[in-house]
C-alpha cells in the first residue's frame, strides 16, 4: 500500500509519527506521508518536526516515510503562495483539501489548488469537467479516499477523472489507527468507485509513480 495522506498528532490525527509509521508497516504499506493539516500558523512549526521523524524512521524500518503537508481550509488567494512556502520549508508532498461536500470548504479551493500545482487533490467533492481537465494538465492527482464522509463523492471523482484524462490516487486520510487499509480493502473502495480492473492498476501506478518523483525530490535536497 501507498498512502500519501496521512495524519499524526502534529493536528488531529492521534499517534505520534513513529507509531503511525510503525502501523503502517505492520499493514504492508511500502510508503507513507504523513501530511498533517497546516496553514499560514502552522506550516514552519509541522515541516521540520515530522521530517525530522521520518529521517530517522526511515533509516531503521522497511518503509518511505515521506513529510508533507495538507492546506487546509485556507483562502484561495493564499494557496499558490502557500504552496510555495511549504515545499521551501521541506515539504515532500502538498496536499490541498479539496471542496468534499461534508465541510464548508471556500469555493475556489479546488481550481486555486490546481492552478497552484499541488500534488494531490484530496477529496475534491463535485469537482467540475473543467477543473479535472486542468488538473489532468497540471499534474495535479485527484484523489479517492476510504476516509467516511468524504468518500461520498468517490464515484463522481472517479467520472471526472475518467472524461477529463486526470490521474487518480486513493489515500486513506487516516486519523486514527483503524483507518489504515490493506491493499485488498483499497482495491474494493476502487471498484465501488465504480473503476475496472484495468483502471485499478492504473491508480497503483499512478500512487507509485507519484510516491517515487517525491521521494526522488526529497533525496536530492536532503
Amino acid at each position: 500500500m501507498i498512502d500519501l495522506h496521512t495524519h499524526s498528532l502534529f493536528s488531529d490525527g492521534v499517534l505520534l509519527p513513529s507509531e503511525l509509521v510503525r502501523r503502517a508497516v505492520s499493514k504492508g504499506y511500502t510508503v507513507i506521508a504523513i501530511t498533517d493539516h497546516a496553514d499560514a500558523s502552522n506550516l514552519d512549526f509541522i515541516i521540520p518536526r515530522v521530517t525530522a521523524a521520518c529521517r530517522e524512521l526511515n533509516r531503521h524500518w522497511n518503509i518511505k516515510a515521506v513529510p508533507g503537508i495538507e492546506l487546509t481550509h485556507v483562502p484561495p488567494e493564499t494557496i499558490a503562495d502557500l504552496t510555495k512556502r511549504a515545499r521551501s520549508l521541506g515539504a515532500a508532498i502538498v496536499v490541498m483539501h479539496g471542496e468534499t461536500i461534508v465541510e464548508p470548504v471556500c469555493p475556489g479551493t479546488n481550481r486555486a489548488a490546481i492552478d497552484a500545482g499541488v500534488d494531490i487533490l484530496a477529496h475534491p467533492g463535485l469537482i467540475t469537467f473543467e477543473e479535472a481537465k486542468r488538473a489532468a494538465q497540471n499534474n495535479v492527482c485527484l484523489e479517492i479516499t476510504s476516509r467516511k464522509g468524504h468518500s461520498l463523492s468517490n464515484g463522481h471523482v472517479a467520472k471526472m477523472a475518467h472524461e477529463a484524462g486526470a490521474r487518480l490516487v486513493i489515500d486513506t486520510d487516516s486519523h486514527e489507527p483503524g483507518d489504515l487499509i490493506t491493499d485488498e480493502q483499497a482495491k474494493n473502495i476502487l471498484l465501488g468507485a465504480g473503476l475496472d480492473q484495468n483502471a485499478i492498476v492504473e491508480v497503483f501506478a499512478h500512487s507509485k509513480e507519484l510516491a517515487d518523483r517525491v521521494i526522488a525530490a526529497w533525496a536530492s535536497c536532503s
